[in-house]
C-alpha cells in the first residue's frame, strides 16, 4: 500500500489555455445556438399541435450543428479528431455497404440528425452556467476545510453541482482547491469520482441524454432510484477507501453553503414538474432542452436586458465553441449507431441480434464490456452505440435495464478510463499523469462493478424482464 506521504505528492498545475474569438469560431457558435433555437421551436410546435415528428421530413437542425463542427475542426485536438473521424468513417462506410451491397433503403436526408437531439440538449444545459455570479461573482463558495469533512464536501460539491453544471463544476471546485497549492491525489480522486458518479442518475448529464435517445420508453423513476443508490455506494466507497489510504489532516476540501444546493434542487424539481404535470407528452430530453436555457435567461433578465444580451453574446462566442469536443463526438457516434444498425438489419434481413432477449445477464455482460473498453481508451459512448445497434429492446422494461447498464458503464468507465473526457480535462487543467487516476481507481472500479451487477439483477427481477 502506498504511504500517505508519497501518495499525496503535489501535482504540477498546468496553465489554462486561452483562445481568441475569431470569425470562424463566432460563426460556429452561432450555428450551435441556431440549432438549439430550431430544436426549441420544434418542441414548442410538437407540444402545441400534439403532432408526432415525421422522421422522413427534412430537418435542418442536424445540418446546422454539423456546420458548426466543421468550422471548429481545426481547433479539435488530434486525439479527438482521430476518434470522431473514426466513428464517422466506420458509420458512413457501413451505411454505404448496406446500401450498395444489400440494397438497404437509407434515409440520407435525415442522416445528419443522428444524435442531434442529444447535442441540442447539451447546448441547452450549457446555458445554466449563465446563472453563476448573479449574486456577485466575488462571493466566496465556502470556507475550505480539512480532514474527512473536506473530502465529503469535495465529493458532494462536485457531484451535486456537477449534476447540473456538468464539466464547469469540475474546474470551478478544482481551481478553488488549487489556491491552497497543487492538487493532491485524494483531492483528484474526490473530484474524479464525485463528478463521474453523477452520470448514474442526473437527467442533465450527457450520459442520460444518450440513453434517452436510444431507449425513449425507459422508466426514468426506476433508473433514478437505482442510480441514486449506486451513487450513494460510490460516495461511501470513496470516503472509506480514501480516508484509510491517505492522511487528510492537511488536505483542504470544499465546503458548500446551504445556498449552493438551491440551484440543483430547483432545476431538478422544475424538470419533474414539467415531465409529470405540465408537459407529460414531452420526453425529459426535450424538456431540459428548452427549460434550462429559458430559466437561465429569465434569471439574467432581472439585471437588465443589456446585461443579459452581453452574457448571451459571450456565451455564444466563447462557451459554445469550447464544446467542440463533445459535440463532434456525439454527432459522429450517431453516425456509427445508424451505420451499425443499418448494416446489421440489411445483412441479416433484420433477423439477427447480439442477444435474442435483453435481461439482467445480458445487461451485466454489456456493462462489463463497456467498462473494459473504457480501460482500453475508448469513450463509453462508443460501446453504448454499438450495443444499441445490435441489442433487441422490445419493451419498456428492457429499455430501462439497458439504460441502467449504460449509465453505470458511463459513470464507472469515465472515472477509470485514462482517455475519458473527465480525466483528460483533469490532465490538461492540472497536469496530472495520464495513468495516475486509472491506477488509483482500479479497486474502486472492481467493487463498483460488483454492485452494478447486483443492481441490474435486482432491477431485472423486480421488473420481470
Amino acid at each position: 500500500m502506498t504511504s500517505p506521504e508519497s501518495s499525496q505528492a503535489p501535482v504540477t498545475q498546468a496553465p489554462a489555455a486561452t483562445r481568441l474569438i475569431t470569425p470562424r469560431r463566432t460563426l460556429a457558435g452561432l450555428c450551435l445556438l441556431a440549432g438549439l433555437l430550431m430544436r426549441i421551436a420544434q418542441i414548442a410546435s410538437q407540444e402545441l399541435t400534439s403532432n408526432t415528428p415525421d422522421n422522413q421530413a427534412f430537418n435542418p437542425v442536424g445540418y446546422v450543428l454539423w456546420l458548426g463542427v466543421l468550422l471548429l475542426l481545426p481547433d479539435l485536438p488530434r486525439r479527438s479528431r482521430i476518434q470522431a473521424g473514426s466513428l464517422a468513417g466506420v458509420g458512413v462506410g457501413m451505411l454505404l455497404v448496406a446500401w450498395l451491397a444489400f440494397g438497404a433503403r437509407i434515409n440520407w436526408l435525415n442522416l445528419p440528425n443522428s444524435n442531434a437531439n442529444v447535442v441540442t440538449m447539451l447546448v441547452g444545459v450549457s446555458f445554466i452556467s449563465l446563472t453563476a455570479g448573479l449574486r456577485g461573482s466575488h462571493r466566496p463558495l465556502g470556507k475550505p476545510v480539512t480532514g474527512w469533512r473536506g473530502l465529503v464536501g469535495t465529493w458532494l460539491g462536485v457531484h451535486l453541482l456537477g449534476s447540473i453544471l456538468n464539466l464547469s463544476t469540475l474546474f470551478m471546485i478544482g481551481d478553488r482547491l488549487s489556491r491552497n497549492g497543487p492538487l493532491t491525489t485524494p483531492q483528484l480522486l474526490a473530484l474524479n469520482r464525485g463528478f463521474c458518479a453523477a452520470a448514474l442518475w442526473s437527467p442533465f448529464f450527457a450520459a442520460m441524454a444518450v440513453v434517452m435517445g436510444l431507449a425513449p420508453q425507459l422508466n426514468y423513476s426506476q433508473v433514478l432510484i437505482h442510480g441514486l443508490i449506486l451513487a450513494a455506494c460510490a460516495a461511501l466507497l470513496s470516503f472509506i477507501g480514501i480516508t484509510r489510504r491517505f492522511d487528510l489532516s492537511h488536505t483542504p476540501g470544499f465546503s458548500m453553503s446551504p445556498g449552493s444546493l438551491l440551484m440543483p434542487i430547483s432545476m431538478a424539481g422544475l424538470v419533474m414538474l414539467f415531465h409529470y404535470r405540465l408537459t407529460p407528452a414531452l420526453p425529459i430530453l426535450a424538456i431540459i432542452t428548452f427549460l434550462l436555457p429559458g430559466v437561465a435567461l429569465l434569471l439574467n433578465l432581472i439585471k437588465g436586458v443589456r446585461w443579459t444580451a452581453a452574457r448571451l453574446q459571450r456565451h455564444t462566442l466563447e462557451r459554445l465553441p469550447a464544446m467542440r469536443g463533445e459535440v463532434s463526438l456525439f454527432l459522429c457516434a450517431g453516425l456509427l449507431t445508424q451505420g451499425l444498425t443499418s448494416f446489421a438489419d440489411a445483412a441479416t434481413d433484420g433477423g439477427w441480434q447480439l442477444f435474442p432477449e435483453f435481461g439482467p445477464a445480458q445487461a451485466s455482460i454489456s456493462f462489463i464490456a463497456i467498462v473494459l473498453s473504457s480501460l482500453a481508451g475508448l469513450h463509453p459512448i462508443i460501446g453504448i452505440s454499438v450495443l444499441a445497434s445490435v441489442a433487441r429492446l422490445a419493451n419498456e422494461n428492457q429499455q430501462t435495464l439497458f439504460a441502467l447498464a449504460c449509465l453505470a458503464a458511463w459513470g464507472v468507465g469515465t472515472s477509470v478510463g485514462p482517455l475519458s473526457g473527465t480525466n483528460l480535462s483533469l490532465q490538461g487543467r492540472y497536469g496530472i499523469s495520464g495513468g495516475l487516476l486509472m491506477r488509483q481507481n482500479l479497486a474502486y472500479t472492481a467493487v463498483m462493478s460488483v454492485l452494478v451487477v447486483i443492481s441490474l439483477w435486482t432491477l431485472g427481477v423486480n421488473m420481470q424482464v
